[in-house]
């Protein structure tokens, strides 16, 4: 496994940003008020060069409640067809902005927000991600992803790689 960081490899968290673009659903861990783990499946609207990661939700929903007691989150992504799986850690907040919320606004949202733009529950979640970890491979079969730069059947390499965006830790 590679490991660096997004300041000493800039190109790393390119990759990572391409993987998760690539994946349309992800699956975002909270930590529950009664301290059990609960995953949601969330899309992901946009994903910038700081490492910040953004969804939309209701600040009256399960999630919003979690993250305002525990902001420490994982955020995971599968495509088994293309073996490709990133792991995010970092720590979310929900935010009532609306601008950013305008910016990741699309008309498949009206489904949970008939209101629109302007529902006053509407809220985003931002993720600053911590640490990011991904695995990459080309081709081959699945026990090759995960052993230390296997070749795969045409050669080429499985790719795993953290990446390091933030000291800080997610939970604690």
């Amino acid at each position: 496994m590679k490991t660096t960081t997004s300041a000493a490899d800039p190109q790393a968290l390119h990759k990572l940003q391409d993987l998760v673009r690539d994946i349309d659903i992800a699956m975002l861990t909270t930590v529950s008020i009664e301290g059990s783990l609960r995953s949601r499946p969330m899309a992901t609207r946009d994903f910038d060069d700081d490492g910040v990661m953004c969804f939309i939700c209701s600040d009256q929903s399960e999630m919003a409640a979690d993250l305002a007691a525990e902001p420490g989150v994982n955020v995971s992504y599968a495509d088994p067809k293309k073996l490709r799986f990133v792991s995010v850690t970092g720590n979310a907040s929900v935010l009532h902005d609306r601008e950013i919320a305008r910016k990741l606004w699309t008309p498949s949202l009206k489904t949970y927000f008939p209101n629109g733009i302007d529902d006053p529950h509407l809220a985003v979640i931002e993720v600053r991600i911590e640490i990011a970890e991904y695995w990459d491979s080309p081709s081959g079969k699945m026990q090759r992803l995960f052993s230390s730069k296997p070749p795969s059947e045409d050669g080429e390499e499985s790719e795993h790689t953290r990446v390091a965006i933030r000291a800080a830790r997610a939970s604690g």
